[in-house]
């Protein structure tokens, strides 16, 4: 199977241009494509997974991808699939997520000479002369059809500014240089983005003609990815110190029954082959696929070493067998007690279970919190300290775990 092939069976592909030159060009190694990341936060989550294992199965197969840092259009703020307008950013703070986007990136990605390359618009759009960009981008732009564009129409209610109406402006403008700069002829983004795409390839063909060669793929990147990342106490990061190796893994291990063979498809490097044999597993099999899928996920982002002890950890706890100490721990010190003792909610907030004691409250009043298999329902509920110098396992609803350890 041809790789383009092998990503419509994946289930990436939603729509594209120019289907035939696309395939004969990601086929034979031709494509120099770019995805986009606004630098928003200091870590990429699980909602950039899939651009970037998709650029890495392109980049295997000899293609070059451009990792577009949007380190000037973050300055913006992207208005798809918003309700509010995002919040504005300084110079500073961008250009250190910028920084840990280049080191996280290159975990998936090899960098270099006539490898991938890495970006930042702000190069150019940080540039830009006002009454230039009018003159010379302007002009290629209805406002009508801009109007009429997915993205904005979900803004027009709320209320869409100015500001965040030229974002299509810019991304389109991305394209176009790096196009003119690098050779750049594909770009890749999710469903939400592609009337910007659009905008990008039909500004190089108005300003350079219609011979200039331009195309653009669309992914199911956000539609999807979107579904994936966010958990009751916020978002699935890379990060180790965001997101521990366990933590991620438990997020895959605890993906539902009908998404975890579409989550294999579309984020391993599993042969379709191998994959194909998991459609037939029900019930507890189907553990087992969750498993493989938080595993290889894991190792992808961590490490091999760290995923073997994320499961380690998980069967300790799900299974009866494995090893706790891989299990994520909390230590308490003498400041959280008072008169040596400590309550159960002070005990989830300090673990990071809850990220409030009001919201521990609920937990425990709700019947979702347990000690060493032991339901805790009154809220007064206190451990004096010696209580931590035998083992001491909290579980908040069925994924999150804590050992806590003076």
């Amino acid at each position: 199977m041809q790789l383009y092939d092998e990503l419509v069976a994946r289930g990436l592909i939603a729509q594209v241009t120019d289907e035939d030159e696309i395939k004969e060009m990601i086929n034979n190694g031709k494509a120099v494509f770019y995805i986009g990341f606004d630098p928003t936060a200091d870590s990429l989550h699980v909602g950039h997974f899939m651009a970037l294992c998709l650029m890495k199965r392109l980049q295997m197969a000899g293609n070059k991808p451009i990792a577009l840092i949007g380190g000037g259009t973050a300055m913006i703020g992207d208005p798809s699939g918003k309700t509010d307008m995002r919040k504005m950013m300084t110079k500073e703070t961008i250009q250190h997520n910028v920084e840990c986007f280049k080191k996280q990136m290159s975990r998936f990605i090899e960098f270099g000479e006539d490898k991938a390359m890495l970006v930042n618009n702000a190069d150019w759009i940080l540039d830009l002369n006002y009454m230039e960009l009018l003159r010379e981008v302007g002009p290629h732009f209805s406002v009508n059809r801009m109007l009429a564009a997915e993205c904005y129409k979900q803004r027009m209610e709320k209320g869409l500014t100015f500001l965040e109406f030229n974002y299509m402006i810019m991304q389109s403008f991305d394209f176009y240089t790096l196009f003119q700069k690098y050779g750049c002829n594909m770009q890749f983004g999710g469903d939400d983005q592609w009337s910007n795409m659009l905008g990008g390839t039909e500004l190089i063909r108005r300003k350079l003609g219609k011979d200039a060669y331009a195309m653009t793929i669309n992914l199911l990147l956000n539609s999807e990815g979107k579904k994936m990342g966010k958990t009751e106490s916020g978002a699935v990061w890379l990060d180790a110190e965001k997101t521990s190796p366990y933590e991620f893994f438990q997020y895959w291990r605890n993906v539902s029954d009908a998404d975890v063979l579409k989550c294999i498809k579309m984020l391993t490097f599993l042969p379709l082959e191998e994959i194909a044999k998991m459609e037939a597993w029900e019930g507890s099999e189907l553990n087992k696929a969750k498993e493989i899928l938080a595993f290889e996920l894991t190792k992808l982002v961590h490490g091999e070493e760290e995923a073997s002890k994320a499961m380690e950890a998980s069967k300790a706890l799900f299974a009866g067998g494995g090893n706790l100490e891989n299990m994520p721990t909390t230590q308490l010190s003498d400041e959280d007690f008072t008169d040596g003792n400590i309550d159960i909610m002070s005990i989830l907030v300090k673990a990071g279970m809850t990220a409030s004691r009001s919201e521990a409250r609920r937990a425990v009043e709700q019947g979702g919190v347990t000690v060493n298999g032991e339901k805790v329902t009154d809220i007064k509920t206190v451990y004096a300290k010696d209580t931590f110098v035998e083992e001491f396992i909290i579980k908040k609803g069925k994924k999150s775990f804590n050992k806590i350890v003076l």
